[in-house]
C-alpha cells in the first residue's frame, strides 16, 4: 500500500470514528470513577431512615431486598445488593440504599439520569449484539489507525523504524507492568 493510501485510510477512519473515540474516552473516564461519584445520575433527594434488618447476614437475600424496597415505597427494580464492611448497599434503578447492619440506620437517595452523560455511559455497558459487533469493528479500526499512523512518516529521524518503535514498546510495557504489579 503506498503512502497516499495509508494517509487516506488513517485520515478517513480517524474522521469517521472521532465522535465515538471522544464518547468512549469521555465515558471511560467517568466509568473509572463511578465508585466515588455518580456521573450518570444526580441526587434529587436524600432521606435518613431506620429499618429492621435480619440478625443473620445470610438472610439478606434478593427477596428480602425486594420486599424492603416495597416497604420503603420504592417501585424500581433491584439492580444489585451487597453486604460489605458492616453495611447493606442496595442499588435500585432510580434509588440507592445504604444501611448500617447493627443500628439499622441508613440513607435512601433518589436519582435522576444525567442528560447526555447517562446516554454516553450506556456505550460502555451495552450488551446488544449490534453494538458488540460495531464495537469490534471499531476496535479493529483503532488498530488500523495505530498501524497506519506508525508507518505514515516514510523517512527522517521521527520514523517508526528509528524512534517510534521505542515509544510503542514503552506504550505496551506500561499496561503490562500495571497488570503485573497490581494484578
Amino acid at each position: 500500500m503506498n503512502q497516499t493510501k495509508i494517509r487516506g485510510l488513517h485520515r478517513d477512519l480517524g474522521y469517521f470514528y472521532i465522535g465515538l473515540i471522544i464518547s468512549f474516552a469521555f465515558s471511560g473516564i467517568m466509568m473509572n470513577h463511578r465508585e466515588h461519584w455518580h456521573p450518570e445520575k444526580y441526587t434529587t433527594t436524600s432521606t435518613p431512615l431506620t429499618v429492621i434488618l435480619p440478625q443473620n447476614e445470610d438472610e439478606i437475600s434478593e427477596d428480602f431486598v425486594k420486599n424492603l424496597g416495597k416497604k420503603l415505597g420504592i417501585e424500581d427494580e433491584v439492580r444489585r445488593h451487597k453486604v460489605k464492611e458492616g453495611k447493606l448497599r442496595v442499588a435500585f434503578e432510580k434509588h440507592e440504599l445504604e444501611v448500617d447492619l447493627k443500628s439499622g440506620k441508613g440513607e435512601l437517595e433518589a436519582f435522576e439520569k444525567t442528560p447526555i452523560i447517562s446516554h454516553v455511559m450506556k456505550l460502555h455497558k451495552s450488551t446488544s449484539n449490534f453494538w458488540i459487533y460495531y464495537s469490534d469493528i471499531f476496535g479493529l479500526s483503532l488498530i488500523t489507525i495505530a498501524i497506519t499512523g506508525a508507518i505514515m512518516i516514510p523517512a527522517g529521524k521521527f520514523t517508526f523504524k528509528r524512534r517510534g518503535w521505542k515509544l510503542a514498546l514503552a506504550g505496551l510495557l506500561f499496561p503490562l507492568l500495571f497488570l503485573i504489579v497490581l494484578g
